[in-house]
Order: structure tokens, then sequence, then C-alpha cells
């Protein structure tokens, strides 16, 4: 920003000395393509400083969206444990109920062998 301004005078500075203008300066150059150099110098600033806040915000955007993945996969990650977790202690439940059942069944048919026919198994009806 300063150097464009400072561009802006010696601009300025140069334009308003305009019999100078045709005289040659000490590089070979005259005022007039010092000046204007420093215009061109000037408007190439304003380009690149225009370019590199364009960069800068895309930058910003990258990151926000980077932000906002990274918070969507850890919430679609804590859903996932959640899930299994929730998974793994109905398969626990299932799996207990049924060692239960497995057990009450494996003593009827032990009782039933022994002679105790209320814990036998009633015949199925045929149809």
């Amino acid at each position: 920003m300063t150097r464009s301004i400072f561009a802006a005078a010696v601009v300025a500075a140069l334009m308003s000395s305009a019999p100078a203008m045709a005289q040659k300066l000490p590089d070979g150059t005259t005022v007039q393509e010092r000046a204007d150099t420093a215009k061109l110098n000037a408007e190439q600033l304003a380009k690149a400083d225009a370019e590199t806040a364009r960069y800068q915000q895309s930058v910003s955007q990258y990151e926000q969206q980077k932000a906002a993945i990274a918070e969507q996969v850890a919430a679609a990650q804590a859903k996932y444990a959640d899930e299994t977790a929730a998974y793994e202690a109905e398969k626990a439940r299932v799996a207990a109920m049924a060692a239960e059942e497995r057990q009450k069944w494996e003593a009827d048919v032990a009782a039933c062998k022994a002679g105790d026919t209320s814990r036998c198994a009633k015949p199925q009806p045929k149809e």
C-alpha cells in the first residue's frame, strides 16, 4: 500500500514538470519514461495486491471447508462408535439370553431323562 502511494506521488511529481520531461537522465532515460515506468509499476503492484487478497480469501475458504469436513468426519466417527457399542451390547445381551435358555433346556432334558416327566417336552399336535 505504501509503495503504491509513493509510486503515485512520484508519477504526479514527474508529470507536473512537463518541460523537464524531454531531458535525459544520467541513466539515459527521460523523465516521461520514468513516469511511465512508475505508473506501470503502480498498476502492477495494485494487480498483485488484488491477486494476493483473492489468494488469501481462497486459502481462508479452503481452511473453513477443511475444518467443516473435519467436524463432519469426527461426528461420523462418534456416531459409528456409538452405534458399534450399542450393537455389541445388544449382541452380548442376546448371547447371554441364549446361553440362559440353553442351560434351562439342558437341565429340563436331564431331568426328563432322570424320570421327571413334568419337565419333558410336550408332544406337538399333528395336523
